[in-house]
């Protein structure tokens, strides 16, 4: 009889197991068609010499071609040499001031919804709006930061097109605008986070810089590391902000990687080399992805 009912057992959990398959098998076959697929012809396409002629394709095939052509390329070494100091520094202040914003926040009992309300507006603005608005603050004749800097006898200052200045500014403009998403992350946690720790601390004579150090950050590190990987994977594609504010100019100073693929793909038609380009930049974000996920299991294991 136990046999019987093992027997029973066992084939009910296949039949489950079938039925989880079935009702997974639609969502599964839209991941593939609308997101492997896609990138799987990125990836044949980036082998591929693409030329146009009466408005039909012509491949051909070129190899490695592609991929040993990027070294070389000037655009493609400033665009990625750009992002990465782009990213950098953009998301270290978007998690900088986004958790000092959500301490204070969580912080503030009388007020805290019109506090809140007004920290995540520059999220809800559209790229193009948000483009306008720092164009015009940025202007070097009328703009706001050059009035303001005009105050105290300073400049003016063309922010947009100083090599100097025009990749800190398109930063500045990202931090403000990606800021309320981790401002929303971190209050989140930090409202989530057990108040007896807290308690006990107090109990045991700890400053609040103490509390800090060793309750706050710690129990709020697994938030940091995902705000952090999302917001680099983000970061690292950036294109509105730059094409909206300098076009990659003056020179290459604003040449992100996003926007050398654009200009491979739509301005000179070089479909091919602009799928190797892709490639690599989707390599380099998965690769971000692996290692900030494994940073947060050893900080798991670790605890």
């Amino acid at each position: 009889m136990t046999d019987a009912v093992s027997a029973g057992g066992g084939e009910s959990a296949r039949e489950d197991a079938v039925w989880r398959w079935l009702m997974l098998a639609p969502a599964g076959l839209l991941l593939a068609l609308f997101s492997v697929l896609p990138v799987v012809n990125l990836f044949a396409l980036s082998f591929l010499n693409i030329t146009w002629k009466d408005g039909r394709s012509t491949m051909s095939a070129a190899g490695l071609a592609h991929y040993l052509a990027l070294p070389a390329d000037n655009l493609f070494r400033a665009g990625l040499a750009n992002t990465l100091v782009f990213a950098l520094f953009a998301v270290l202040g978007q998690l900088l001031l986004g958790f000092f914003l959500a301490l204070l926040t969580s912080r503030i009992r009388r007020g805290a919804i019109l506090y809140r309300t007004i920290f995540i507006l520059p999220i809800l603005i559209p790229g193009i709006v948000i483009g306008a608005i720092w164009k015009l603050m940025y202007n070097p004749d009328f703009g706001l930061i050059n009035q303001t800097f005009g105050l105290v006898g300073l400049g003016p200052f063309d922010w947009l097109k100083s090599a100097d200045t025009a990749l800190m500014s398109v930063i500045i403009v990202d931090v403000w605008h990606w800021t309320p998403f981790c401002f929303l992350l971190f209050l989140a946690g930090l409202e989530s986070l057990p108040q007896d720790v807290y308690e006990a601390a107090e109990l045991d004579g700890a400053t609040w810089l103490q509390e800090l150090l060793y309750v706050t950050l710690p129990m709020m590190a697994p938030t940091i590391l995902v705000t952090m990987a999302f917001r680099l994977i983000v970061a690292f594609k950036v294109f509105d902000e730059v094409y909206l504010l300098t076009s990659g100019g003056p020179g290459t100073s604003t040449e992100v990687i996003s926007f050398t693929i654009y200009q491979r793909f739509f301005t000179e038609d070089r479909a091919g080399y602009g799928s190797a380009m892709s490639v690599v930049v989707i390599f380099i974000t998965a690769l971000l992805l692996v290692l900030a996920l494994a940073a947060r299991r050893r900080r798991e294991s670790a605890t």
